[in-house]
């Protein structure tokens, strides 16, 4: 039965005089306080994994008492984290694959599966010289504490046959290679186009002395140090939107000298009937955009035109892309 004591006050009133009314509610004890709420079981698991702690990983300590409810959801796998935790201090950026953390009865799915957890309890134990503070969230987990992260892949082709680097001498080859490769190819080529869209990358037409290079939308991580592109011309064929000109715009913070390829105004206008809308525009100022670009991507921004107007790359016909190519 649970124990509940009541303080009572006194109180005057004009008309019934004094009356003593309950002030209080109090519980003697920690036990009487769960039991009134029902948690008698939660509080016996909790204080087990305190006391696991305590025996373990005194640093966890306080993320217990900020985080109890959460460690109760975890409590069965609780000293599985505590395992893990005591490898990663015996092994700070260790420089292996998730695959080769090896804790007995443990697989890289499982510290996979809790890595938003464990980024919490292992930002407690480990001393800040393991952890990398400029990595963050969990897709980031493994560079945060010194993983091997899998390489970033770099995708391109050789658009001039007699330029190709093996010896099919075909401007069909469709190459991968990982980033530290890549960024030491530095291929015998002047020109470097990117396109955003798979099938145009991949029929991308044949130009002289040229090749193609498969982006991936925002992000270009993977070309960080490639610094023979420095000394290339660099075009950027992406949407006419306002994501495409910000894409533009964030690959110009690499590499300043890029220009944009079909990616203006007589393009837009000339295709009115493959018009399509963009779901949500960009609109944020982007700096590193020329005056004739800025000006479209105002036009956009600002819908003068048509409400979140979008030109998809692979809407322009590929007469017009073989003409903008002999241009050059």
């Amino acid at each position: 039965m649970t124990r509940c004591r009541v303080e009572m006050r006194t109180v005057q009133h004009r008309v019934l005089g004094a009356n003593k009314l309950p002030d209080a509610a109090w519980m003697d004890t920690f036990e009487h306080a769960v039991g009134f709420i029902g948690k008698q079981r939660e509080s016996v698991q909790f204080t087990a994994l305190v006391e696991m702690t305590r025996e373990r990983q005194v640093p966890l300590l306080r993320w217990l008492a900020k985080r109890p409810l959460r460690a109760l959801e975890l409590a069965d796998v609780w000293p599985k984290l505590l395992d893990i935790c005591a490898w990663f201090q015996a092994h700070p950026r260790p420089g292996v694959y998730l695959r080769e953390v090896d804790v007995p009865g443990m697989d890289s799915k499982f510290i996979e599966r809790y890595r938003g957890v464990l980024g919490e309890l292992l930002e407690c134990v480990l001393p800040a010289e393991a952890i990398d503070f400029s990595r963050s969230g969990v897709s980031q987990f493994a560079g945060r504490f010194g993983l091997c992260e899998k390489p970033l892949r770099i995708r391109f082709r050789m658009l001039d046959a007699n330029k190709s680097l093996f010896r099919t001498h075909s401007a069909t080859q469709d190459i991968t290679l990982d980033a530290a490769s890549f960024a030491e190819l530095d291929p015998d080529v002047q020109r470097v186009f990117i396109t955003e869209n798979e099938i145009n990358f991949l029929a991308f037409p044949p130009h002289p002395d040229s090749m193609a290079v498969f982006g991936a939308g925002y992000g270009f991580e993977m070309l960080a140090n490639t610094t023979w592109l420095t000394k290339r011309q660099i075009h950027y064929w992406g949407d006419i939107d306002t994501h495409g000109f910000a894409i533009l715009d964030q690959l110009r913070g690499r590499f300043d000298h890029v220009k944009s390829f079909l990616m203006n105004r007589e393009t837009l206008l000339a295709f009115e009937s493959q018009w399509d809308r963009e779901d949500e525009q960009a609109v944020h100022d982007l700096a590193r955009l020329n005056e004739i670009e800025r000006a479209l991507f105002n036009e956009l921004r600002d819908n003068r035109l048509r409400g979140n107007l979008r030109l998809e790359q692979e809407r322009i016909s590929f007469g017009w892309v073989e003409a903008a190519l002999a241009a050059l």
